[in-house]
């Protein structure tokens, strides 16, 4: 019988502290709070821009993020922070010796099903983070920094949703 090998991760609630002082130097330091579907934003831009420029010159969407967003997209900070959370993301697992590929999953379901209701919760998050013009980075935890109503209402409605929807999903987790 194989040993259950206990791996140490960071405590959740020095974790939260963490990421507070984080945020709270991104607000003194560049103005703004932290947000991630703004770098993506930036890729799929310069990628339409790249591969159809005459589909951007007739999208209103297109049209009016290059006129908000002068200079190119790929130089936005966003796009920088995120490079660095992918970088520091993979600095942290090799020095904790966590680097492998495998796909955690309950033994109730298979590896093909969890891949697939991941991608298809990544795909519901990115359209969502449009609606609601910013991801829970950008919409409630910066906005909850500020004090913004919108920010609490938006982490009010991440929990709510999470917590509405947890017993038709929790088969594929538990």
């Amino acid at each position: 019988m194989s040993e259950v090998k206990k791996t140490k991760y960071l405590n959740p609630y020095v974790g939260g502290v963490l990421l507070g002082l984080v945020l709270l130097a991104a607000n003194f330091v560049s103005g703004r709070g932290l947000g991630a579907s703004g770098a993506i934003k930036s890729a799929v831009v310069t990628t339409v821009s790249s591969v159809m420029p005459s589909h951007v010159e007739n999208s209103a969407f297109y049209t009016e993020y290059k006129e908000s967003h002068p200079g190119n997209p790929m130089k936005s900070w966003l796009v920088f922070e995120m490079i660095g959370v992918l970088i520091g993301g993979f600095l942290s697992g090799a020095f904790a010796k966590r680097l492998k590929f495998k796909v955690e999953h309950s033994p109730k379901i298979t590896s093909k099903r969890r891949i697939m209701f991941a991608v298809l919760g990544g795909i519901l998050f990115g359209f969502g983070s449009q609606l609601g013009r910013g991801c829970t980075s950008g919409s409630a935890l910066s906005g909850m920094a500020v004090l913004s109503v919108g920010g609490f209402l938006t982490m009010a409605f991440i929990f709510g949703t999470a917590f509405a929807l947890a017993y038709f999903f929790r088969k594929n987790w538990i």
